[in-house]
């Protein structure tokens, strides 16, 4: 029975840990793009919105569009971002900016790394609370009920 108090919380910091590591990519991913200078006009091919439900009284939409651009090097790129402008339909040209690595992970939203890097902080704080408190849970537990003093409470 022991195994669950040290499962549970230990799959919780796994997922936390997967959780900061996408955070920290993505910002690493954005600020590569805005920092490399590469930029080039892309025509927005189509837009579509994702819902999901969260309880009864929630739902999350998502505006998505797909992009098409020409690099320098002339290679037709096609990519889809979640999270874009409302403002932004089918047949807009925007400006997307992308690395000469990874051009299809391209991004056509503009540069704003404080607001990326304040996202992140906030998420990667908010994920170390939960992994502290699963940390305290399992030492707590281990200290509380190791020699087994409690077992006999009635």
């Amino acid at each position: 029975m022991d195994f669950f108090f040290y499962a549970v919380p230990s799959l919780m910091i796994a997922g936390v840990l997967a959780g900061a590591t996408a955070v920290v990519r993505r910002s690493l991913r954005l600020r590569g793009n805005w920092n490399s200078g590469l930029t080039a006009e892309a025509r927005c091919l189509r837009t579509y919105a994702t819902t999901s439900a969260g309880d009864e009284n929630s739902v999350r939409t998502r505006l998505h569009h797909v992009y098409e651009f020409t690099t320098r090097e002339g290679r037709t790129v096609r990519f889809e971002e979640p999270n874009g402008p409302g403002t932004t339909i089918e047949g807009d040209i925007v400006t997307v900016h992308y690395t000469a690595d990874h051009p299809e992970r391209a991004t056509a939203h503009a540069p704003a790394p404080g607001r990326v890097l304040a996202e992140a902080v906030g998420i990667l704080a908010f994920l170390s609370v939960i992994a502290a408190f699963c940390v305290f849970f399992m030492v707590t537990y281990t200290e509380v009920f190791a020699d087994g003093s409690f077992a006999s409470l009635p």
